[in-house]
């Protein structure tokens, strides 16, 4: 498992992040999941807030956490969502329309 020791960031943030790095590629998870997986299961929101303050893109893969609804959220990097699911496709994700077919990436 990937540790990173970053000098910005609250320790939510932190937290989020080292759990981000440890997403492989062509697979994601959803905000809902990964505020399980850090152990605030209620915190998706805080988690998607997390997401959007990562400043290690794209070294911290912050484009593999969606929506639950294969929505893809947001994206703060440069390009925004277009950059979010051109990486996600590059990875091997399909797409119905502008969401995840979660189902394919599990």
């Amino acid at each position: 498992m990937k540790k990173y020791n970053f000098n910005v960031g609250t320790k939510f943030q932190k937290t989020v992040w080292n759990s981000i790095a440890n997403i492989p590629e062509g697979k994601v998870l959803t905000y809902q999941e990964l505020a399980m997986k850090i152990g605030h299961p209620k915190s998706f929101r805080a988690v998607a807030s997390a997401c959007g303050k990562n400043p290690y893109v794209p070294e911290i893969p912050c484009h593999r956490v969606v929506r639950k609804d294969g929505g893809l959220g947001g994206y703060s990097a440069e390009g925004g969502i277009k950059r979010k699911k051109y990486m996600l496709e590059k990875e091997g994700h399909k797409f119905n329309k502008d969401k995840i077919i979660l189902k394919i990436c599990r």
